[in-house]
Order: C-alpha cells, then structure tokens, then sequence
C-alpha cells in the first residue's frame, strides 16, 4: 500500500488560497521567533483526486460498521445512522469554541441540559452529569462520587466489590479512585454469587459494581436481593452501563435500586467509536449523590442555561472542558429520532437477534450458559482443541468471510470465550450469514485445520506476529503481505 509521500510531487497542492486583499503582515508578529519553523515541514505534495482517492483506499483496507457486520460483544458497534454525522456538523455545533461564554452558547447549553434529564427519563434517576469523556472516566467518576459521598458522611469505607464477570475497567476504577477492590464469585450458572456476596459485604464496604445483563449475556434474576444486602451494609450500588442496549425501554436501573451508574454514548446511542474514541460516560444519580457530581453543572434558570461553579460539595472538574460535545449532539439526536418507543424496540429486537443467533450455533460451538440471553452471549471454541485449533483461528478465518470477529477470550471465566453481540440493526439475512460462516468454519477445522491456521486469507495483510507487533509498533506494509514491518 503506498504511503501518501510516495504520490507526493513537487509544487502540486490540493488547494491554493488566492492572493490576499489585505496588508501581509509578517508570522513573527503573532508567534515569538523561537517557535518558528526554520525549515520548511516535510509533508507530502499531493493533487486533491489523488489525495481523496488515496484515503478512500485506505478506508478500505480496515473492516468498519458501514463495510459489514461487527458482532463485537462487549463493546456494542452498532449501526450509526447518517443523520448523526449531519446533525454534528451543523456549523453551530462543529464550529463552537469550547471557551466561548454562555451567553452565546445557549443552544449548545440546551442540549446537553435536555439530554440530561432524557438520560435521567430512561434510567430514572435524578440527576446526570454529562462531563465524562468515555465509559472507563464515568467509571472512576462514580467511584470518586462514592469517595466523597461517604467522607461527607465521615466513614471510611475503603473496599469496592466487583464480580468475577466485570469488565476489566471496573477494578482498575476503583483502584484509581482509591478503593480497593474485591472479586466476587460467579455461580456455575454465570451469576453472582449470594453466599460469596455474604461473606464478602462488610462495614468497610463502599460499593459494588454490577454489570447487568452481565458479560455472560444474563440478567441477574437476584438483582433486588442483591442490592438490598449491600444497602443493608450502608453501601452503594453502581451499575455498570456497558449493557444498557438490552434495558432501555424495558426497565429503569434505578427501579432495580441501583444508585449510581454510568452509559456509554458512544455505544449504546450509536456514535461510532473505533481507534479509541470519541466517547462519551455520563453518570446518573441519585438526588442524594447529586451534590457531589463534577462541576460546572449546566442549570436552566429564567433568563437561560449557566455553568454553576458553586458547589461546595463537588468532586470538582474531571476535564479541562465539558465533555465530547459532538457525541453529545448524535445521542441526543438518536434518543429524539426513536422516541420512548423506538428506545425500547432497540432493546427488544436486540435480545431478539442476539437468541437468534445463538440458536443458530449452538449445536456446533458449545454455549456454557445456554439459557435464555439478553443482547449477547457467549460461547467457547473449546471444541477446536481436538484440531489443535484456538478460538483466536477461528476469529480470523471470519475475516474471509466478510464478517468482524466477535470479542474473544472474554469474559475470563470462560475458556476459549467468543462473545457475540448481534445489535439490533443488523438483517435476518446477515444474522444467517454470519451462523453459517461460523458453522463453514467448523467444517474447515476438521477436513483442513491449516486454512484455519494460516487465516486469514483474504485480507491486506496476513496473520500478524502479535508479540511482536506489540514490541514494533511499526505498521508499514511490505511486500510480502505475509509480515509485519
């Protein structure tokens, strides 16, 4: 694949300004001299067809959501409606300086102030904050809420319980936000377990983060038991809102008695979120914990929206600004387009697809927990063993079928895991096609294990050496598509 310096040609622009109407002032006027460039920067000179058809390739070489289906558990990639990236490109919003004052920033303040309370309407609590940037930072936003909340109260409460089945960010929270972290047990049938739980809550107990459904796919039928155990220890409980796909419209998490809990913009209302962000996490809570959430807090007073500053109480900013705006604008356009209904036939259609498919392989991979799923499950290439196989050669021998692989070997208490989350935008007739590319591929394994071993095929480039790659974070491509430079 040729680098954009490999197209580049001497004197050719992809855009030429024309010649000012205006006194030239010189650069060193507004820059100090020390800053200024003594060399003119090394960068490619490229026409604007050549440069345009040269990015498009490359967008080709990557397996996105608009090239085919993403069946990522854990890290929902749904489908991200066109009139998202419209809407975020409005002059208003793409163009807002993120220090320009309130007083010419009112609609941009009204939409995240309306977004809050529309987050609030579907989770149910009192109050949201919007400031954090990603799913991990509303995490440790929660935890240190939790801090706060108790040192107001002058306990110091220092452990945070988390079960087996959390996502890993969870432990790393609550370790940042000072607490320590507690593994509680899975039963044999993927959910918490009671009598570990027991054992487990103590007066040193702060919260406990819960992920439900969980990562196995399951709702934790004991969810109000539960809670009301760590309640009765005078702790908190915070769900973790990676999973909100298959509640929405369906149930308030603080209906379930949770009092704190975080989403994920950036998956749940659909803004695409591949090569690490943009994200967002907001956070709700109850109207007892309200007080100590990050400031500014957006208000809506008669004369229009503010940032208040003044809260005494507050674990104060967690960034220099507030938040992803523009991720803020595609939620709030995704909730407003489907409407409370629309919401929850997302979750219901979600749950739908994700037990189609299921039923689809789970006479060819063994499911460990085959009970009824919510918007994902999980199986286990333990199977492939007898080949000699792992899941990872499975995971890559979909690549030459046109489908993204599903997260592997997670969640950890189940071996040789493969995580399926169909989402619910994807058709019967994808749903069909991504089972039978699995199924193809179980044939494979047992007539040609090395087509599955050497995969993929197909690709820009071949089955890379992962260590190394980790070591060498040198990702030029070469000749032999077969290594990695």
């Amino acid at each position: 694949m040729e680098l954009s310096f490999d197209l580049s040609k001497s004197t050719r622009r992809a855009f030429r300004f024309s010649e000012p109407d205006v006194a030239e002032r010189k650069i060193s006027e507004f820059i100090p001299e020390r800053y200024i460039r003594k060399e003119d920067a090394l960068l490619p000179e490229v026409a604007e067809p050549e440069l345009a058809r040269h990015f498009v390739r490359l967008s080709n070489l990557n397996h996105h959501v608009d090239k085919g289906f993403y069946p990522l558990g854990s890290c929902t990639m749904k489908y991200n409606p066109k009139i998202n990236e419209d809407v975020a490109r409005l002059a208003g919003f793409a163009d807002l300086h993120p220090l320009a004052p309130a007083s010419i920033t009112q609609g941009a303040l009204q939409l995240i102030h309306e977004l809050e309370r529309l987050l609030a309407e579907i989770s149910g609590f009192d109050a949201v904050t919007l400031q954090p940037s990603a799913g991990a930072q509303g995490e440790l936003c929660a935890n240190l809420i939790t801090r706060a909340y108790f040192k107001n109260k002058d306990e110091n409460r220092t452990k945070a319980l988390i079960p087996d089945s959390a996502h890993g960010t969870n432990p790393a929270s609550v370790t940042l936000a000072g607490f320590e972290s507690v593994t509680v047990r899975s039963t044999p049938q993927g959910l918490i377990d009671l009598e570990d739980l027991n054992s487990k809550l103590s007066p040193n107990t702060a919260l406990i983060m819960i992920t439900n459904p969980n990562t196995l796919g399951l709702f934790e039928r004991d969810i109000t038991k539960i809670i009301e155990k760590v309640h009765s220890a005078g702790a908190l409980a915070y769900l973790d809102g990676a999973n909100l796909n298959a509640l929405m419209g369906i149930v308030k998490p603080r209906k379930m008695g949770f009092d704190l809990m975080h989403f994920n913009l950036h998956k749940t209302f659909s803004t695409p979120h591949g090569g690490g962000g943009p994200g967002g996490g907001p956070v709700g809570m109850t109207k007892e914990l309200e007080p100590f959430q990050p400031v500014p807090v957006i208000e809506k007073k008669t004369d229009g929206y503010h940032l208040n500053y003044e809260r005494p109480l507050s674990i104060g900013k967690l960034q220099a600004f507030y938040g992803n705006f523009l991720v803020m604008v595609k939620a709030y356009t995704y909730i407003r387009i489907l409407g409370a209904s629309g919401i929850a036939d997302v979750s219901k259609n979600a749950i739908l697809n994700a037990n189609y498919v299921k039923s689809l392989i789970e006479d060819v991979l063994e499911v460990p927990h085959p009970q009824y799923c919510m918007h994902e499950f999980v199986a286990s290439g333990k199977a492939l063993r007898e080949f000699k196989l792992k899941t990872t050669d499975l995971a890559k021998r979909l690549l030459d079928y046109g489908f993204h692989a599903p997260t592997i070997y997670f969640p950890l208490i189940v071996s040789e895991a493969l995580m399926v989350e169909p989402t619910e935008t994807e058709s019967v007739e994808t749903l069909e096609g991504f089972a039978e590319a699995v199924r193809r591929i179980i044939q494979e394994a047992k007539i040609n294990p090395e087509m599955l071993r050497q995969a993929p095929h197909t690709t820009p480039v071949g089955r890379l050496d992962e260590v190394r790659a980790v070591k060498e974070l040198d990702v030029c491509f070469r000749p032999d598509r077969k290594t990695q430079g």
